[in-house]
């Protein structure tokens, strides 16, 4: 994080900018690229972010829940995602899904995936979602984004505090991306072995 808006230095989200609509334009155009194994590829990409947060506090758990609307939420138990200070020491509650991460995005040594495929963020997730709502509970304060197609539709709403922290995203992806087949054993147990410090509970409410 650098001293000026014009000067951070970047190391995850581009933090001094807005909504990224050439980004999101290139993942809608090559859904097969970005998201080749259809939503289960989505929900991986969210873990990746739970899994980050467990291995940084020494273990944590996530709930991925399915939806009879197609939607799915993946919800952490972390503290939350992380936000940035100007160079004026104001914190900076940006739209995260709708910019690339720079960590991952259009770099060739990319983290894989349990799939085997290469991490590229949250805004896949986003740009590849009919919507998506970010909930955001820290310790310092609660609030949630509505995105359509990556896009904000919504302020940063603010949220009562419920004594809880961390995130929970809940999405709708895109029809062209198929239909969600629940993960078998072996794909759970290649959870349990890539991220050992996040505890991962799926629960299909599909049918009720």
């Amino acid at each position: 994080m650098g001293v000026s808006g014009a000067s951070w230095v970047n190391t995850t989200h581009d933090w001094a900018g807005g909504v990224d609509t050439e980004h999101l334009a290139r993942i809608r155009r090559s859904p097969a690229e970005f998201a080749p194994e259809g939503p289960w590829h989505l929900v991986l990409e969210v873990l990746a972010y739970a899994a980050d947060e467990a291995s940084a506090t020494g273990g944590g758990r996530c709930a991925v829940v399915l939806h009879p609307d197609r939607s799915l939420c993946v919800r952490d138990d972390g503290r939350g995602t992380d936000t940035r200070a100007d160079e004026h020491g104001r914190m900076v509650k940006k739209p995260v899904m709708a910019t690339k991460d720079l960590r991952f995005f259009d770099f060739p040594q990319a983290e894989e995936l349990p799939d085997g495929r290469p991490r590229r963020g949250m805004s896949v997730v986003a740009a590849l979602s009919e919507w998506l709502v970010h909930t955001n509970r820290r310790r310092s304060g609660a609030w949630n984004q509505r995105y359509e197609h990556g896009v904000p539709t919504s302020g940063l709403e603010p949220l009562a505090a419920d004594g809880t922290t961390g995130t929970a995203v809940h999405f709708r992806p895109d029809e062209s991306l198929g239909a969600l087949t629940v993960p078998a054993a072996a794909d759970l147990a290649r959870l349990a072995a890539t991220w050992p410090h996040l505890h991962v509970r799926l629960d299909d409410r599909r049918n009720d």
